[in-house]
């Protein structure tokens, strides 16, 4: 025996109206809901699930406070860091320079002399007694007098152009 196919009837959608919009006050403001989860009691008892060993495992020295080892140690092992050879040397007193692009030049007011001092007061540099060298990214729109500041060749190259000269 065949079934016979029957249409199956949608409900015609009515739109509902908008609902009232709520006006926003600190009294009615909410975190959105699971977002908060209350803190993990840990060591407080079986059904807690993280009691007893408080998530620390059995026993020995990871399971007593304060029994942490230092970085690097291997248990006794002669540690990685000291079994690799040494070579080479690195200076403490290396300062490197401060970056200055040629193209920052412009904050600086017409005619003033480029001194780690003025590119100190510019902001261009933070420290204007540490070594500064310009450096050759940009275009230099006037002439610029350089003192006592490292210039790298492309740099040097554009400021020339635009009529500016360097001083060691």
């Amino acid at each position: 025996m065949a079934k016979a196919k029957t249409k199956r009837r949608t409900k015609a959608r009515t739109k509902t109206p908008a609902a009232a919009v709520q006006r926003v006050t600190l009294q009615s403001l909410k975190p959105p809901r699971g977002s908060h989860r209350a803190r993990i009691r840990k060591g407080r008892g079986p059904g807690s699930g993280i009691g007893k060993t408080a998530g620390r495992g059995g026993k020995g020295q990871t399971a007593r406070t304060g029994g942490q080892t230092r970085p690097g140690f291997e248990g006794g092992q002669m540690p990685l860091i000291r079994r690799i050879p040494k070579r080479g040397f690195t200076n403490p007193f290396k300062q490197p320079a401060q970056v200055v692009n040629v193209r920052y030049l412009a904050k600086l007011a017409e005619g003033v002399e480029v001194t780690p001092e003025t590119l100190f007061g510019a902001g261009l540099v933070r420290r204007p007694d540490h070594p500064v060298k310009l450096l050759g990214m940009g275009d230099v729109g006037r002439k610029f007098v350089v003192k006592s500041v490292a210039v790298s060749a492309s740099a040097r190259a554009k400021i020339e152009q635009a009529g500016g000269t360097i001083e060691a």
